[in-house]
């Protein structure tokens, strides 16, 4: 490692819907975007691609040889033996491609926002995208989380399981097993595939890929912001879950209050869940809602830099 003014450092934001990554070398900073690194949904060999391909555009862009400490925060990436196995083909794809990366960490996605949101003090983040986790630091500086297990097993509350649930709506609506919603027809209009008087065309459009869950979450908050009862009720039920998350944890954390940063969009933006959530943190008092220092990004670059002068001071000693 070259112990040059203005080392090159790079983090990566790998989430369920799309991925940021961000090079600053000195004043120079330049930041790419591509799509989902989820290992659950592409694979471990697309998703290190994908960020290869990210590392090589900000390779060019930033006219640089090479990068002194990479950090990528991956979502649904968290034992050990997974941490290891993404970074050894991180490090195969990027030495094919003539990358050079000095200093590689590989964490979750979840991990680079308390990081972010907190600066390396301790508090809870409560993260609600297209998957939904709370993880915590404790004073002790030990990580704990609830949730984060993937829409194949839970992840309730999360914009993946409001599609979800908003598909299971329409299609229980058309069985006469649930009442009907607004939903319905604005999936045919959005779709012009789905017939609702053929109800399997939308398992057809389903499997063709031309939606899936997360694409649906702004229409079943569209559904429930102009009145429809049906979608309202599953925000009403993920705002619970949501709130559920924070209250297993606050075991860990015996001072109070702890604080508490909000991140994501369905959280983050004035969207009807949003809304709902505040009402149920209000039954939390042990918390203290505060504004993040800083993004998932900038916490996956604070750890690239912790990294690149851990190796700076193992050269010297």
């Amino acid at each position: 490692m070259n112990a040059r003014r203005f080392p090159a450092l790079v983090g990566i934001d790998g989430g369920g819907s799309r991925t940021r990554a961000v090079l600053v070398c000195g004043k120079r900073r330049v930041q790419v975007e591509g799509g989902t690194v989820r290992i659950g949904a592409v694979g471990i060999g697309e998703a290190c691609e994908r960020i290869v391909n990210l590392l090589a555009e900000l390779k060019l862009k930033g006219e640089l040889p090479g990068f002194d400490a990479v950090v990528a925060g991956i979502a649904g990436v968290w034992l050990p033996e997974e941490r290891q196995r993404v970074g050894q083909v991180l490090r195969w794809m990027a030495r094919e491609r003539g990358l050079v990366i000095e200093q590689l960490l590989v964490t979750s996605d979840a991990e680079i926002a308390i990081e972010g949101a907190f600066g390396g003090a301790p508090g809870v983040v409560l993260i609600a995208g297209t998957g939904t986790i709370a993880i915590g630091k404790t004073a002790r500086g030990e990580l704990v989380r609830c949730g984060g297990w993937g829409i194949e097993l839970d992840d309730e509350g999360s914009g993946a399981w409001i599609g979800r649930e908003g598909l299971t709506a329409v299609v229980r609506a058309l069985d006469g097993r649930g009442r009907p919603t607004q939903l319905t027809e604005r999936l045919a209009a959005l779709y012009p595939e789905i017939r609702p008087d053929q109800p399997r065309t939308i398992v057809a459009a389903y499997n063709e890929r031309l939606f899936d869950y997360p694409t649906l979450t702004p229409l079943v908050m569209a559904c429930a912001a102009a009145g429809d009862e049906v979608c309202r009720e599953i925000l009403v039920r993920a705002a619970h879950h949501l709130a559920e998350l924070l209250r297993a944890l606050l075991r860990h954390f015996p001072t109070r209050p702890v604080p508490l940063v909000l991140m994501g969009g369905m959280l983050e933006n004035h969207t009807p869940l949003a809304e709902l959530f505040r009402r149920e943190l209000q039954k939390l008092p042990e918390y203290a809602l505060q504004p993040a220092q800083g993004t998932a990004l900038e916490g996956a670059l604070r750890m690239a830099r912790q990294q690149y002068r851990q190796a700076l001071r193992q050269q010297s000693s």
